[in-house]
């Protein structure tokens, strides 16, 4: 056998990599569509093979640079009108074409499910909207979700630009597209939206590690995963969930027929209510898998039709099956359930509906007061009523004193879920564009921390101080939302984290160039997802059209200010009163209550005298504390200013 030599194996080894380094190459972010920032040095950035040469043509200009030894490479870009479509072209030893790029305002738009929600899931409610969607200088960039809980990523893994153009908006985050076309309506300039949200995650993981100089305990926790040897430990040590195990032990799954086959012929099964909780309907403490079955009548005139089946909201997760076929199923609480029915799947006269709800803890079932039937375009079939149900599955009671807490000492180990990790989103989902110039950051974020809300002020600061850093931008405005109402409405005074999470974000007005909308009058009692996506949008925009385009316009409900004690009477003034103060609904001022000497809470009687509000209970002589709203979901907080916006809900010291 002929021998090569040695040096040319080598050659041979290194043309690859010769040839895959040669290739200029930009970040995912800078594709076709893009939107750059207006008014700004615009930094254009990639890579290529060491000491290449690389220019980049734009807008009439040539900008030249050369690619260090480990091939990175970046140039500053003039500051640009509003304008477009342009053309990018990058070249190396290569070529990249970047088409259809715009020059406007660029917002990141961060937080967990309330900010990532599609249009398309509320395409009921904004079917019009959807419909006539058609401009294409709104643009919308849907960040992969990607945790990192080793260290900030240099690229993202995925994504494209898409345009607010009819059925292409259906991914856009719904907050976001109406903020940016309320903004595109007054401003007329291109508006790009980078959506960076996950759904069901803690402020912690937005965080960068810039923003935590003053969290010992959570730097430590960023050093301990960069660790891949204990990060691997304390996934083998953590405790075990009844979903970790894949053996199937659900008896609707394991017998001779699977009980969502129509053949299957229930015995022994019990009458259940939908909606509504089985805990509810004699179903003690049961966490499991539960399957409810129901032979519904579809009349002929909804046969050969396409469908949708709205099954409300499910605790925790479900599956739908019609005539034996899965028609959709959701992992998790708090999406809505519509599905999809083809024409070909329903029959007249009876057909076979099961559907098989997982639970993990809580109760388990059907959400209250929301839709549940099967329609077309003409016809409807109600599916609430009494149905068969019979457990299939029961799982031990998790344990969770097994779990540490972050902030214990205890030695046990932590659960590491890396999209909950301190840092881990932004490292995976913001890092990699942090060289790009924004024009503001949208907010919408706390559910998952109402467990610990006296921590929020502390990280919302921590938030807006690191994303203020690596952005380069110390004074970019900072627009956030506060919670909704949600769960159930409160008749007596009562402590409430929800409120407590409130407080603090209304206490981060501190930070400066900062606003909050208040939207405790758009939640919904059983929905962690509220349908009105519109109003936070617009609400938000109506606060970046005064922080980030200084416009004289009235953005906030009131906000507490300070107050004067006049013996058992307390008079209460509010910034942002706008063209005054207000009832909404013409009632009496409801939501406020005080405490005495003995810390405990009366509703009060209140009034508004020209643009102060003045509280009082004849029988709290010695006023010591007052609140105004708070609970999970107050009952009717009606102080508004007369732009049609709500106050913040708040609690004071009268002592102070």
């Amino acid at each position: 056998m002929k021998q090569f030599p040695y040096s040319l194996l080598i050659i041979i080894a290194f043309l690859p990599t010769l040839s895959t380094d040669a290739q200029v190459r930009l970040p995912k972010l800078i594709s076709d569509g893009l939107v750059l920032q207006r008014d700004s040095e615009v930094i254009i950035w990639g890579w290529a093979s060491a000491n290449e040469k690389v220019a980049v043509d734009f807008n009439g200009k040539k900008y030249r640079t050369t690619a260090n030894r480990d091939g990175n490479w970046s140039v500053k870009m003039r500051k640009m009108k509003s304008g477009g479509p342009y053309q990018m072209k990058v070249s190396g030893k290569n070529e990249v074409i970047i088409k259809d790029i715009l020059i406007g305002d660029v917002w990141l738009c961060m937080g967990q499910s309330n900010m990532v929600h599609q249009m398309d899931i509320h395409d009921v409610l904004y079917e019009q909207e959807i419909a006539t969607a058609n401009n294409p200088e709104i643009r919308h960039f849907k960040v992969p979700t990607t945790p990192s809980i080793s260290g900030p990523q240099q690229d993202l893994q995925d994504g494209e630009w898409q345009k607010a153009v009819g059925e292409e908006v259906r991914p856009f985050s719904a907050v976001a597209y109406f903020f940016a076309k309320r903004i595109y309506e007054n401003k007329k300039i291109p508006i790009g939206l980078i959506n960076a949200s996950v759904g069901g995650t803690p402020i912690e993981a937005w965080i960068p590690k810039e923003g935590y100089r003053n969290f010992d305990d959570i730097l430590k926790i960023i050093e301990e995963n960069k660790d891949t040897a204990f990060v691997n430990g304390q996934r083998r040590n953590r405790p075990s969930f009844n979903g970790d195990s894949n053996e199937v032990r659900d008896k609707g799954l394991i017998g001779p027929l699977p009980w969502f086959d129509v053949k299957f012929k229930p015995k022994d099964w019990r009458r259940i209510n939908i909606p509504g909780y089985w805990e509810d309907q004699g179903a003690k403490d049961l966490n499991g898998v539960v399957w409810y079955r129901r032979e519904i009548e579809i009349p002929k005139s909804m046969v050969g039709k396409k469908a949708r089946v709205f099954l409300g909201r499910i605790i925790d997760a479900d599956e739908l099956y019609i005539n034996g076929v899965k028609v959709g199923n959701k992992t998790y609480q708090y999406p809505q359930r519509r599905y999809y029915v083809s024409d070909t799947l329903l029959k007249p006269g009876k057909n076979t509906f099961v559907v098989r709800v997982t639970n993990n803890f809580g109760k388990g079932g059907f959400v209250p007061d929301k839709p549940y039937y099967i329609f077309t375009q003409k016809d409807t079939v109600d599916l609430k009523g009494y149905w068969q149900y019979k457990v299939g599955e029961v799982f031990e009671p998790i344990d969770f004193s097994s779990f540490s807490n972050r902030n214990s000492d205890s030695p046990r180990p932590r659960r590491i879920n890396p999209q909950n990790e301190p840092t881990s989103l932004y490292n995976g989902m913001i890092a990699p564009y942090k060289q790009l110039p924004i024009k503001g950051i949208l907010w919408y974020q706390g559910e998952s921390n109402t467990g610990h809300p006296e921590l929020y002020k502390g990280y919302m600061e921590a938030l807006a101080s690191g994303l203020r850093e690596v952005f380069n931008s110390p004074n970019i405005p900072f627009i956030y939302a506060q919670l909704p109402n949600f769960m159930d409405v409160a008749y007596l005074p009562s402590e409430s984290n929800w409120a407590e999470l409130r407080d603090a974000q209304l206490k981060s007005l501190s930070i400066p160039n900062s606003a909050m909308t208040v939207n405790i009058d758009l939640g919904e009692w059983n929905d962690i997802h509220p349908d009105n996506k519109k109003d936070v949008g617009e609400r938000m925009a109506l606060a970046a059209l005064k922080l980030a385009y200084k416009e004289d316009v009235v953005y906030s409900g009131p906000i507490y200010k300070n107050f004067k004690l006049d013996g058992n009477k307390v008079y209460l003034s509010f910034s942002h009163i706008g063209g005054g103060l207000e009832s909404n609904d013409g009632e009496p001022l409801g939501e406020f209550a005080i405490a005495g000497e003995d810390g405990k809470y009366h509703w009060a009687e209140a009034e508004i005298i020209g643009d102060k509000v003045l509280v009082w209970n004849e029988n709290i002589q010695h006023p010591k504390h007052l609140r105004y709203a708070w609970a999970d979901n107050p009952d009717n907080p009606n102080l508004y200013n007369k732009e049609g916006l709500p106050a913040s809900p708040f609690s004071i010291d009268l002592t102070e």
